[in-house]
C-alpha cells in the first residue's frame, strides 16, 4: 500500500469522481491498474479566496505499486495501515477492580481499554446517565432549577457532552492512540468522516448517544456504571489507597483508583488536597463569549467559495502591550452559548453546537491568561479566583447570562437592547455593563485583542457583536501531580484527563485515560480480580 499526499480538487467541483481521476493523472497510471483507496485525511486549503482547495491524503493500493515508487515523488510513499495494538498484560496481582471517578472521555476511554482486556472496572459518576441528565440541564435552561450534581459541566459524558464535540487535537500519534478514540466513536454512532476530516467534530445531538453506546460496550464487556455516586473521602494505608467513601456513607474497596474528575469537582479536589495529595495551581483563562452572524464569520473565512463549504471556524492569538495572552477557545461555528452552572449562586458559560452547526451564529470564547500573579501561589487560590468571578456574575443578573453589545462593553456603558445578530442562548440571558463583572487589566486585554481580531477577521468588532460572561472554566486551575508511574504521592491513585491538569479537550482526555489504562495492564494481570 502507498500513501499519495496533496491532491488538490475545488470545492466548487469535488466529488468521488474527480478524486478518482485527480489521484490517476498524480499517479500517471491507468484505472485497470488501481484496486482501491480511501481517503486518510481531508482539509481545506483557504489561503487564496480566490481558489479554495479540498486538499486529500490517501491510502492506495496498486497492481504496480513498485514502479510508482521508484518514480521518488515525494507526495508518494510506501505506508502500512494503522492500529492501535492493546498492551500486555502484566503479572502482578490486583484483587479488587480498578475504580474510575468520572465518566468524561478520560474516565470513559480508561474504563474502555480496562474493560476490553478483561479487568472489570467500576465507573463512579455523581451525576446522571445521559438520558436524565438531559432532562435535568433543559430543566435548568428553562426554569432556572438547577440540579447540581448533574448539569452541563457533571453527568455521563463529562462537560465535552454540552459543547461542539470537537476531536481536532495537535498531539502526536505514533502509537495510534488518537485512532482508537475514533474508530470507538464511529462504531459507537459517530459520523465516519471524523476518521479523516480535519477538524473533525460530533455535536452534542449525536455525542449524546455515543456516550450512551460507548456505556454499553463497556457494561458488556465487564464494567459497571454507578451513577449519582460521589467520591466523598478515601482511605489509605502505608501511603497507599485501600478504599473509597462514597456519597459519605459507602466504602469500597479498591488499590486502584483512578481520578477522571473533570476541571469543576472542587470539593472532590478540595477533599484529596486536605489529604496530603501533592498538587499545584496553573495557569488558565478567563474572559468573555462572543456571537457574530456565521454568514460574516464564512465569507471572511471563505470568499466567494463559503456556501460550497461547511461553516467556517476561526483560531485567533494576540500578545497585548502588557504581555498579556488572549486567545479564542472552544469556537462553536453554528452553536449556541449556553448557562453551565454547576454551583448555587454562581454562573459561567461555555459553547454548544450541534451536529448540523446550524443555528446561525458562531459563538468563541475570548480568553485571557492569567497565573499566580493574579490570583496566589496555594492551590486552592486558583480556584477561589475563579469563584469569585462566577459570583459576581451570578450576582449580577440573578442567574441570567449577563450579555452586552460589543460597542457598549467599548463604550463603557450598560446595554439597553441588541442589534442586528439575533442571540442564540441556552439559558435566559440579561443585558448588563461586563466592564463591572471582570477585574480592569482582564477588561483591557479583551479589548485591545478583539481591535487586533478586527483586522483579522473583518467584521469581528463589530458594534452588534454580542459579549456574555463569565468563561471561567477554559481548563483545570489545579495540576494533580502525578511520578512517571501515573501515580499521586499516595499509591494507587491516578490522576487523569483535564480535570487533572493532563489534557484539554475530548480528544487528549480520552488518550491520557488510554495511556493509564495501558500502564495499569501492563503492571497487574486480570486473572486475580473479584466480581
Amino acid at each position: 500500500m502507498i500513501k499519495v499526499r496533496q491532491i488538490k480538487t475545488d470545492v466548487k467541483e469535488d466529488s468521488d469522481k474527480l478524486l478518482k481521476e485527480k489521484l490517476l493523472k498524480k499517479l500517471n497510471i491507468e484505472t485497470k491498474h488501481l484496486i482501491d483507496y480511501k481517503i486518510i485525511k481531508k482539509s481545506i486549503d483557504a489561503r487564496d479566496k480566490s481558489r479554495v482547495y479540498y486538499v486529500y491524503e490517501l491510502n492506495v493500493n496498486l497492481d504496480n505499486e513498485d514502479i510508482i515508487l521508484k518514480k521518488n515523488n515525494s507526495d508518494i510513499c510506501k505506508t502500512t495501515e494503522e492500529k492501535y495494538e492493546s498492551p500486555i498484560s502484566g503479572s502482578e496481582e490486583l484483587v479488587e477492580r480498578p475504580i474510575i471517578v468520572g465518566s468524561g472521555p478520560s474516565g470513559l476511554f480508561a474504563a474502555l481499554l480496562l474493560a476490553e482486556n478483561g479487568y472489570k472496572p467500576i465507573v463512579i459518576e455523581r451525576g446522571e446517565q445521559i438520558e436524565e441528565r438531559v432532562k435535568s440541564v433543559e430543566t435548568f435552561w428553562e426554569k432556572n432549577i438547577l440540579n447540581k450534581n448533574s448539569n452541563v459541566c457533571f453527568g455521563e459524558g463529562g462537560a465535552g457532552t454540552f459543547s461542539d464535540g470537537k476531536l481536532n487535537t495537535l498531539v502526536g500519534d505514533s502509537k495510534c492512540r488518537i485512532r482508537k478514540v475514533f474508530e470507538s466513536f464511529v462504531e459507537c454512532g459517530a459520523p465516519s468522516d471524523i476518521l479523516y476530516i480535519n477538524k473533525p467534530h460530533i455535536g452534542t445531538n449525536i455525542l449524546r448517544s455515543v456516550i450512551v453506546n460507548l456505556r454499553n460496550k463497556i457494561i458488556d464487556l465487564g464494567g459497571e456504571f454507578l451513577f449519582n455516586t460521589t467520591l466523598t473521602d478515601i482511605k489509605y494505608n502505608d501511603n497507599k489507597i485501600e478504599s473509597i467513601v462514597v456519597n459519605d456513607n459507602k466504602e469500597i474497596k479498591t488499590s486502584i483508583l483512578i481520578l477522571a474528575l473533570g476541571h469543576s469537582a472542587k470539593d472532590t479536589i478540595t477533599m484529596l488536597y486536605s489529604h496530603g495529595i501533592k498538587m499545584s495551581s496553573k495557569p488558565f483563562a478567563v474572559g468573555i463569549r462572543i456571537q457574530h452572524s456565521q454568514d460574516m464569520i464564512n465569507e471572511s473565512q471563505y470568499g466567494e467559495y463559503a456556501n460550497y463549504l461547511p461553516v467556517a471556524s476561526y483560531k485567533l492569538t494576540y500578545t497585548t502591550s502588557k504581555n498579556r495572552g488572549v486567545y479564542s477557545f472552544c469556537m462553536c461555528p453554528g452553536g449556541y452559548v449556553v448557562n453551565s452552572t454547576c454551583e448555587e449562586e454562581h454562573l459561567i458559560i461555555n459553547g454548544m453546537s450541534n451536529h448540523e452547526r446550524n443555528s446561525g451564529n458562531s459563538n468563541s470564547a475570548i480568553v485571557v491568561t492569567v497565573d499566580e500573579k493574579d490570583f496566589g501561589n496555594n492551590p486552592l487560590d486558583a480556584l477561589e479566583y475563579q469563584r469569585q468571578l462566577e459570583s459576581v456574575a451570578y450576582e449580577e443578573c440573578a442567574g441570567k447570562i449577563p450579555t452586552q453589545l460589543l460597542k457598549d462593553y467599548f463604550d463603557n456603558k450598560a446595554s439597553e437592547k441588541l442589534g442586528s445578530i439575533k442571540p442564540m442562548f441556552k439559558g435566559e440571558y440579561s443585558l448588563t455593563n461586563i466592564n463591572n463583572l471582570l477585574p480592569d487589566y482582564i477588561n483591557e486585554a479583551l479589548k485591545e485583542a478583539i481591535k487586533d481580531f478586527d483586522k483579522k477577521i473583518k467584521g469581528f468588532a463589530c458594534h452588534d457583536a454580542i459579549i456574555s460572561c463569565v468563561e471561567s472554566r477554559t481548563s483545570s486551575a489545579i495540576r494533580i501531580e502525578r511520578d512517571e508511574n501515573f501515580e499521586t504521592n499516595i499509591k494507587g491513585i491516578y490522576p487523569i484527563g483535564e480535570g487533572a491538569g493532563y489534557s484539554g479537550g475530548i480528544t487528549t482526555s480520552a488518550v491520557d485515560g488510554i495511556k493509564i489504562a495501558e500502564r495499569i495492564i501492563e503492571r497487574y494481570t486480570n486473572k486475580s480480580i473479584k466480581d
